[in-house]
């Protein structure tokens, strides 16, 4: 039975997450900006992108569980929509700051505890935006292709103490938080949302969106000992993207 934390655990992919690795057995640790109510998992109030938070809740990690077997960085926010003239700092900031230093910081403090008991898997939650680029989505799309360069540097720096590390390249997927993204991006291209949305799905060999339960699937795979020679990896979880620009 592991010990696994996940960041951004509160709805979407990071629910999915709780649930399929609470199904397996395991030990569940969420945290979430907001209150997570209602869930037979240990959840924390966090915002993933303040060190001081972020600090705090590794102490009281090794205080209770005293060590972590899977971290799951899987905290995001979608960012602006617009043209790269268009994209404030403060916008840009926010972004890369939730996405990319959010994984940053759960990695800088999971390291340590997986070191000492040398072992652990890390899972961090990137994008197809961050293989393919993404148009209209300058700050997703850099904090995202960051991810994966943070990944791939610490398969390496880890590797040696037994600590994996691989990335879930989500596609398009199923919920609230995608149709916020047709929205903005039917009304940034002159398209309806139905127009965006055929153009996601057709831009796949399967013509299909994906669900949190398909990320949330791979990684229990990736946090088990099925993977344990797994790492270093970026598994796209999307119907194969093959046209990341969806036209009418």
């Amino acid at each position: 039975m592991s010990r696994v934390l996940i960041t951004a655990g509160g709805a979407g992919i990071g629910l999915a997450m709780a649930r399929g690795f609470a199904d397996a057995g395991h030990d569940v640790w969420v945290t979430d900006v907001e209150d997570v109510t209602d869930v037979p998992w240990r959840a924390s109030v966090v915002d993933a992108s303040n060190e001081g938070a972020v600090s705090k809740l590794f102490s009281e990690i090794k205080s209770e569980w005293g060590a972590i077997d899977v971290l799951c960085a899987n905290a995001g926010i979608a960012g602006p929509t617009a043209q790269i003239e268009d994209v404030q700092l403060a916008d840009w900031q926010k972004c890369v700051a939730v996405n990319l230093e959010g994984a940053f910081l759960a990695a800088k403090y999971a390291a340590p505890v997986m070191k000492a008991q040398g072992r652990g898997a890390m899972i961090f939650t990137t994008s197809t935006a961050g293989l393919y680029g993404y148009p209209n989505r300058a700050p997703y799309a850099a904090a995202k292709w960051g991810i994966i360069g943070l990944m791939k540097t610490l398969a390496m720096e880890l590797g040696p103490y037994g600590i994996r590390a691989n990335a879930i390249a989500p596609g398009a997927v199923e919920g609230p938080r995608m149709e916020g993204v047709l929205e903005r991006e039917a009304a940034a291209k002159g398209m309806t949302r139905d127009q965006v949305y055929e153009g996601y799905a057709s831009g796949t060999s399967m013509r299909t969106f994906v669900t949190a339960q398909d990320i949330a699937d791979m990684a229990v795979f990736l946090g088990s000992d099925a993977a344990r020679v797994v790492s270093g990896q970026v598994i796209a979880v999307d119907g194969h993207t093959e046209n990341p620009d969806p036209k009418p």
